[in-house]
Order: structure tokens, then C-alpha cells, then sequence
């Protein structure tokens, strides 16, 4: 059964290739959902898949890729509300 969280990540993760990682992450452990930059220099994620892969994903977010510095990760476990079929960077 797949489950679904909405993350807020804080810290130094724009303009270090942070989207970038959290899309091939997410392909790689086949977790689909939404990653976009915010106003606030914050990163919104939507995720959705198995809570073991979920699990793993969120982790990996904490660490981000070598040139970004995640100090926070706020993460709200939610129900799916649509299923989301591919994992994408939504530019905006």
C-alpha cells in the first residue's frame, strides 16, 4: 500500500543541484511525486510510494548531495489523495 508525505527542506538547497538529487534519488528507489524550489530558498517535496522506500528516500534527503547543507527537513505523513505515476522537477 503506498503512503505519501509533503517535506519541507531548509538550509543551503537551492542552486546546489538539490532537485536534481532528489528526483534521481526518488527514480532510483521507485518513489514517484514533485520536487520544486520555494520563495522562501527552501525545497518543497511531494513523495509517494512503499513506506520502506519512503523511508530510505527521507533519509537521503537529510544528507542532500555534497555541495548542500540541509539543516532541517520537515516531513508530514499524509494518505495519497492521487496517485502519482513518475517523479518530476517542477520548475516554476
Amino acid at each position: 500500500m503506498k503512503k505519501e508525505f509533503r517535506a519541507t527542506v531548509r538550509g543551503r538547497v537551492q542552486l546546489v543541484m538539490y532537485r536534481d538529487f532528489a528526483a534521481r534519488t526518488a527514480r532510483r528507489l521507485g518513489v514517484s511525486g514533485t520536487v520544486r524550489n520555494l520563495p522562501d530558498g527552501s525545497v518543497e517535496i511531494v513523495a509517494q510510494g512503499a513506506p520502506s522506500a519512503l523511508a530510505a528516500y527521507l533519509e537521503r534527503l537529510r544528507r542532500g548531495p555534497l555541495l548542500s547543507k540541509v539543516e532541517h527537513v520537515d516531513a508530514q505523513w499524509q494518505e495519497p489523495t492521487e496517485a502519482l505515476r513518475d517523479f518530476e522537477i517542477v520548475y516554476a
